[in-house]
């Protein structure tokens, strides 16, 4: 039985739905109510799931790791993503963005191109992203840094990336599957931003 879990941290709600010790989707947002649909509408309408009030230890575990991933500290995923009723390229590209490190964004470009898809799809990809911010979608920009397509709004991905502030200053290669994931500094988005204002 999928088991659907929130509270209430500081004045914002993070839930998880999650199976023993594997996670199905996470979600962040200022209502509860909004915040559990946000869960069961990641999740197969098919399975049976339970609200719980008392959740296992693993879920205060999540939830806590997504109120880090919210308030801009790294996050450690050392669980299992259970991603079996996602498409096989959602899968793909999820794992690639779950690689983009703390205080580095990436392109919709790039994650396409490590992963073998197109932006566009990878943009589809981050719209329905069941794990954020766990799997920080924030961290996908345009590839000119320009702060593009977020489900929470723009000013949100902004207020994330700026809690990411961390002071890097070059770009790097991740390797995925025997290709690379560029990523830059989140510098490089924030500089672009508060030019245009």
């Amino acid at each position: 039985m999928i088991e659907l879990y929130v509270k209430n941290i500081e004045e914002v709600w993070f839930g998880v739905a999650y199976e023993g010790e594997h996670v199905l989707a996470t979600s962040f947002g200022l209502d509860k109510k909004r915040t559990l649909e946000g869960l069961k509408d990641s999740i197969s309408s098919k399975s049976g799931f339970e609200h719980v009030e008392k959740p296992s230890a693993f879920a205060e575990h999540i939830v806590s790791l997504a109120k880090n991933a919210y308030d801009g500290n790294g996050v450690s995923t050392a669980f299992i993503l259970k991603m079996k009723h996602l498409s096989e390229h959602n899968r793909r590209v999820l794992y690639a963005v779950s690689l983009i490190p703390f205080g580095f964004v990436s392109s919709y470009g790039a994650v396409a191109k490590a992963v073998g898809t197109s932006p566009r799809a990878v943009g589809h990809a981050m719209a329905t992203n069941p794990m954020a911010p766990i799997v920080p979608c924030h961290r996908v920009v345009g590839s000119d840094f320009s702060l593009v397509g977020y489900g929470g709004g723009l000013e949100s991905k902004l207020k994330f990336l700026k809690r990411e502030r961390k002071g890097f200053t070059s770009k790097r290669e991740i390797p995925i599957n025997g290709k690379g994931l560029l990523v830059f500094p989140v510098e490089f988005v924030l500089g672009k931003s508060e030019k245009s204002t």
